[in-house]
């Protein structure tokens, strides 16, 4: 493969204009809903069309920095950003709540943030809340029929990640060599929690893809769907997997989507081989004790 030599963190909104029609995008208006530009300043939600068909767009504008909250900035999902987020998904669901699956609209993610906010602030205020909103309303759209589709083009890391990405039914990435970046945690902090060496943990990143990071691993771990190598391959290949998408749900194969179709796909593809067997011991373990609790 060709060796690039420049990065696509940061570029939200160039993407935007690669993968949408020409002029087609309008900012702050999903379906009959209208945002403020002044909320959520770092999230940028609107509706476009992709080869002549409405989708929902929702991205992190890196440049953006909001002033009521100083740890939101560089693609950050802060409170404001994720109730932001969360509000266009709803939009969208009610906009097409009487719509067969082929006619619902999709919902696609451009996701380059390096994690939320980390404030003691946002801490106190609830941004748990404003996150877990996010993602139910990433789930309830899947599950009703929306096409919902993450595309990483830069960082796609932690907490934001889970949000903004994860609940997606499928999830597209750049090449490595556009400089995109994915992963849980680094091997710092699993150190510190594990209390396991740096070194140790460095030396099981080389094969276990748990520990690694990157895209590569999380290909093989089945969290992403498909590595995109080439620029000019983002568009046609984002509207292949929409497709793809639909004819899933209209089949009434929903299980084979988001993060239960990634886990399958993690274990076809040898980095999750224990995974079956260690959600049937869960469920044995649930089960045993489960009429203890379930009348408590």
């Amino acid at each position: 493969m060709e060796e690039l030599e420049f990065s696509m963190i940061g570029q939200s909104r160039q993407v935007l204009e690669m993968i949408t029609d020409e002029g087609s995008f309008v900012e702050n208006s999903v379906a009959s809903r209208s945002f403020s530009p002044d909320f959520g300043v770092c999230a940028i939600v609107g509706t476009a069309k992709i080869a002549s068909r409405t989708v929902t767009i929702i991205a992190n504008d890196t440049d953006a920095y909001n002033e009521r909250f100083p740890v939101v900035f560089a693609g950050v999902i802060g409170i404001e950003e994720a109730y932001k987020m969360a509000r266009a998904v709803y939009a969208t669901i009610e906009a097409d709540r009487e719509k067969p699956i082929g006619e619902k609209r999709p919902v696609v993610l451009i996701v380059d943030t390096p994690g939320n906010a980390p404030g003691k602030v946002e801490e106190i205020i609830g941004m748990n809340k404003a996150t877990g909103a996010y993602q139910l309303a990433l789930a309830e759209a899947r599950n009703i029929g929306h096409p919902t589709i993450a595309l990483v083009i830069g960082r796609a890391i932690s907490g934001a990640f889970l949000c903004h990405g994860l609940q997606a039914d499928h999830i597209l990435a750049l090449s490595k060599d556009f400089g995109t970046i994915i992963h849980v945690m680094p091997l710092t902090s699993i150190s510190r929690i594990t209390k396991m060496d740096i070194e140790r943990l460095e030396e099981l990143s080389h094969n276990n893809p748990v520990f690694a990071s990157g895209v590569d691993f999380f290909y093989r771990l089945g969290g992403v769907n498909e590595i995109i190598c080439d620029l000019k391959e983002v568009k046609s290949i984002l509207l292949r997997h929409i497709g793809e998408i639909v004819e899933c749900k209209e089949r009434g194969e929903f299980g084979k989507l988001g993060p239960k179709g990634r886990g399958a796909l993690g274990e076809e593809r040898g980095g999750r081989v224990y995974r079956e067997r260690v959600l049937a011991e869960m469920n044995a373990q649930f089960d045993a004790v489960a009429e203890r609790y379930m009348n408590a």
